[in-house]
């Protein structure tokens, strides 16, 4: 493929990857604005405490009554069942249904489930950059745009691009290329949104995945035994949740109407919240920042309640109808498992353990490779731990593959 036919596609991509990075940023703001109303200055101007027992289940099902609402009177229904929603991938929405969703996941976001972004903010950008690349530009490729507008959310999501050409790569396998040329011609245009998107959520933002943890520079074999045994229980934990999916969205489905699905949801994350506390609550990014700071500051059985409990709290959400994904309260889990299994063996190192943890959970979560050795590695940000999660991926993967996904088909069945 000659230079002469990708040259167009650069204005188009940088133009997608900063709009879609300031789209996810300002839905960001919105929530995070919203949150802190409803648990710091709500309970302040109550004189209750934030984060009691009697506000979090208050609160949880109260957001389950607002997207409730959303979800029944707003154009769309705020977009399709969400059990049913991958990492991208999925036809453009309506551009009248994008307003609902992109409020039901803010109101989500700010309320406490148990639920990340990234769906949501990657449908919005996919349906709003398609009808206006269509519209401005109706000669262009229908692929073009959902292409661009994913792949520049995903860097934003992760503030780098790298993410998203592993996800766009591992997405072309086995598949006809869109474009007749190689795979970097394929992934020049994905790429370059990408980057534009994640450098405009850099600039902007300066967000990080790092989690400050104490350098890991040369591995031995107990390490990467230690990182093979905890991903693998990592990924047979989760995978009991994931074979419990379409049975607890089935319950929820029976219940027939989203006044009545999602603020039943809502209490039952309410009840999970007391239990686990604040940091089994909204999407986990932050929480796994504070868990992580202090590896050795809680019990081995104060880790394993924070795992079950938070890796219980996804599945409810995910089952019941929050409009949100699954990707940033998977690593809670997996993080929470592993720092588990290094209080329980001292001799498994944190950072192994954090970074074995969130392998196996995203594996048996999103089936996807490469979003779980990326997120494992970069978490960590060490290059010795790359070539522990490269070997422990693999006899994880051999307990995953061929197995039910945390995803169903529109007939409420699991995608394997």
């Amino acid at each position: 493929m000659s230079a002469r036919t990708l040259l167009p596609v650069v204005a188009p991509a940088i133009v997608v990857g900063v709009v879609c990075s300031l789209l996810f940023l300002a839905l960001s703001w919105i929530a995070e604005r919203l949150q802190d109303v409803l648990w710091d200055d709500l309970p302040d101007a109550l004189g209750v405490g934030g984060y009691s027992s009697l506000w979090i289940i208050v609160m949880l099902t109260l957001t389950g009554v607002l997207v409730g609402l959303v979800v029944w009177k707003a154009p769309g229904h705020a977009g399709p069942d969400p059990a049913t929603m991958g990492l991208g991938g999925e036809e453009p929405l309506a551009p009248r249904v994008l307003p609902g969703l992109a409020l039901a996941a803010a109101l989500m976001l700010a309320g406490g489930p148990s639920l990340g972004p990234e769906n949501p903010i990657i449908a919005v950008n996919v349906g709003l950059m398609f009808w206006l690349g269509r519209t401005l530009l109706p000669a262009s490729p229908a692929a073009l745009w959902p292409n661009l507008a994913s792949a520049a959310t995903i860097g934003a999501l992760f503030g780098t691009p790298i993410a998203a050409a592993l996800l766009v790569s591992e997405a072309l396998a086995g598949r006809a290329m869109p474009l007749k040329g190689s795979l970097w011609d394929n992934l020049f245009g994905p790429l370059l949104a990408a980057s534009a998107g994640a450098l405009t959520t850099t600039l902007v933002a300066s967000p990080s995945f790092d989690l400050g943890l104490a350098p890991f520079d040369h591995p031995g074999l107990a390490d990467l035994a230690s990182a093979v045994i905890v991903a693998c229980a990592a990924a047979v934990l989760t995978m009991l949740a994931v074979y419990a999916f379409p049975y607890v969205h089935g319950a929820f489905g029976r219940l027939g109407h989203p006044m009545l699905m999602l603020p039943a949801g809502g209490l039952v994350l309410g009840l999970l919240g007391a239990l686990g506390g604040h940091l089994t609550l909204f999407k986990g990014l932050e929480e796994v920042k504070e868990i992580a700071a202090d590896p050795e500051g809680r019990s081995a059985g104060e880790f394993a309640l924070l795992t079950v409990v938070k890796l219980a709290a996804l599945l409810i959400a995910a089952s019941c109808g929050f409009r949100g994904g699954r990707i940033f309260p998977a690593v809670f889990v997996g993080a929470a498992f592993g720092l588990c299994a290094h209080a329980l063996v001292p001799g498994v190192n944190a950072s192994v353990g954090i970074a074995a943890g969130v392998l196996g959970v995203l594996l048996a979560v999103t089936r996807s490779g490469w979003v779980s050795l990326f997120t494992a590695a970069v978490l960590v940000a060490s290059p010795a731990i790359i070539a522990l999660m490269c070997i422990a991926s693999l006899p994880a993967w051999l307990l995953v593959t061929g197995r039910p996904q945390m995803q169903l088909s529109e007939d409420g069945r699991a995608l394997r």
